[in-house]
């Protein structure tokens, strides 16, 4: 075979959703539990990188894990020291007294891209955006080139984030976790969270995570991509090519496989849709959604310009 006919070289990947944290801190962690044997150990930069390197992972983001205004800064610190981590999303409470002072503090260092906030610590994205002051913040988070990300969809959630759109559209927003979402069973929900779906895909600063794709089904999690197919079909049909992210949400994603089970059934999915799509599934789309930092040789190049 000529060498121009050789195969390909692998796609680098951008993992766009890992947790870092360390139980064996003298102050713990608000998660996960103790009782979980599963999760209860460091979850650190170097243990990721043992495992996700020889996978073709080249980078990750950080998404919280805590409550804990400090621990942004431990993220920070943490990712400072291991190159593979391009970037943090991090926790503050837009609404929040100080929540424009802690964001010029955090957005000082360049791997912080954004916040999380959704189903999460007992918040509710719908309530909130009632709040002049939270939909305010969320225009200096705007402001800042900075993006939000949800957590843990529902269809509550889903008409949220249309709502968040239409009051701050300048604001990027990244749906975490989707293919998790059962649509409702009633037809008028259903519908109505279909129509939601529909109109989040026509906004181009809306993008999805096609992560936690695993579930449980009587007691074993399928392994097979065609079990998945349906629901991974409905989330690309409505998002497109262009606003698709690959994360893993490891160690989180141990619960239900090792990570190379994670990472086969979307792979298997998304290379079979062709060289581009896959390319800007597993990393070039993250660059837009993100504008993270490029910092090792074998990552690929980043402007460090999110779109939207």
């Amino acid at each position: 075979m000529a060498a121009a006919e050789e195969q390909a070289p692998p796609i680098p990947i951008i993992d766009t959703h890992i947790h870092l944290f360390d139980p064996t801190r003298p102050e713990g962690v608000p998660w996960p539990d103790k009782d979980n044997s599963v999760l209860y150990k460091p979850a650190l930069p170097e243990r990721y990188r043992q495992l996700a390197v020889p996978l073709g992972i080249r980078g990750a983001i950080e998404v919280e894990c805590s409550t804990r205004l400090e621990d942004n800064q431990w993220v920070l610190d943490i990712a400072a020291k291991d190159t593979i981590i391009v970037g943090t999303v991090g926790d503050l409470e837009p609404g929040q007294p100080e929540f424009g002072k802690h964001l010029e503090r955090f957005h000082r260092n360049p791997l912080f891209r954004g916040i999380r906030y959704g189903n999460l610590w007992g918040r509710n994205l719908g309530a909130e955006l009632s709040k002049p002051a939270f939909v305010a913040d969320l225009k200096v988070l705007a402001e800042a080139g900075l993006g939000l990300d949800t957590a843990n969809p529902d269809v509550a959630l889903i008409d949220a984030v249309v709502r968040v759109t239409d009051k701050v559209p300048g604001l990027r927003v990244v749906v975490d976790h989707l293919p998790q979402l059962n649509p409702p069973a009633g037809r008028a929900a259903r519908d109505a969270y279909r129509a939601n779906l529909r109109e989040l895909g026509k906004r181009p600063q809306v993008y999805v995570k096609i992560s936690q794709v695993l579930r449980r089904v009587d007691g074993r999690v399928p392994e097979d991509l065609d079990f998945y197919r349906s629901r991974l079909d409905e989330v690309f049909g409505a998002f497109g090519e262009d606003r698709i992210l690959y994360g893993s949400d490891w160690p989180n994603s141990d619960q239900w496989a090792p990570y190379p089970k994670v990472l086969s059934v979307v792979r298997d999915y998304f290379t079979s849709k062709g060289p581009v799509v896959a390319e800007k599934y597993f990393w070039k789309n993250s660059v837009a959604a993100y504008g993270w930092v490029k910092r090792e040789a074998g990552q690929p190049e980043s402007s460090g310009k999110p779109r939207g």
